[in-house]
Formats: structure tokens, C-alpha cells, sequence
């Protein structure tokens, strides 16, 4: 029987629930200072979770958790690429 891979789990910093890795939104500070989506969960940098709800998404952009998460502002452009990614993937699943 093969042995079981131990599956990542993150807490998104708005709801504080714990949810395996892929579930989450990954946004990364590099060490060059820009902020930015990180689909694949890979790349180098400081990095906050935020779950994939829409909720939590405008939650984080209207109290500003992300900029003092990664201490750097975060581009309005960050928050249009999640929305956009969860209107069409919620449209793709029913």
C-alpha cells in the first residue's frame, strides 16, 4: 500500500479557517517588493492565504489585510485577478 502524501494546509488570513493548500489563494510579495497572484503556490517570496470565497476576497481588500499581511500595498489589480478567477471557475462548476 503506498504511503499517504501529507496534504498542505494554510489559514486564510480573513475567516482564520484551515483549508488544503490548492483551496486558497496564494498572494506573494517578492523579494524585489511586487505583489502578486500565485496560482501555482511555488513561487519565491513572503506569501498570505486567502480563501477562494468571494467574501473573503472583498473582506481582505476593504480592510486592507493584505498590505499590512505582506507590508507593502497590494494593487487593486491583485484583487480584480481573484474576483475574475472566481467568477469563472464558480460559473465552470455548475
Amino acid at each position: 500500500m503506498p504511503k499517504q502524501r501529507k496534504i498542505p494546509l494554510r489559514k486564510c488570513i480573513v475567516c482564520q479557517e484551515s483549508a488544503e493548500k490548492k483551496n486558497l489563494f496564494r498572494i506573494v510579495r517578492s523579494p524585489e517588493g511586487e505583489v502578486f497572484l500565485d496560482l501555482t503556490g511555488k513561487k519565491n517570496g513572503r506569501g498570505a492565504y486567502l480563501s477562494k470565497k468571494v467574501d473573503c476576497v472583498r473582506k481582505a481588500q476593504t480592510k486592507n489585510l493584505l498590505s499590512r499581511h505582506l507590508g507593502v500595498p497590494v494593487p487593486e489589480q491583485v484583487f480584480d485577478e481573484m474576483m475574475t478567477y472566481l467568477e469563472t471557475h464558480s460559473a465552470n462548476d455548475q
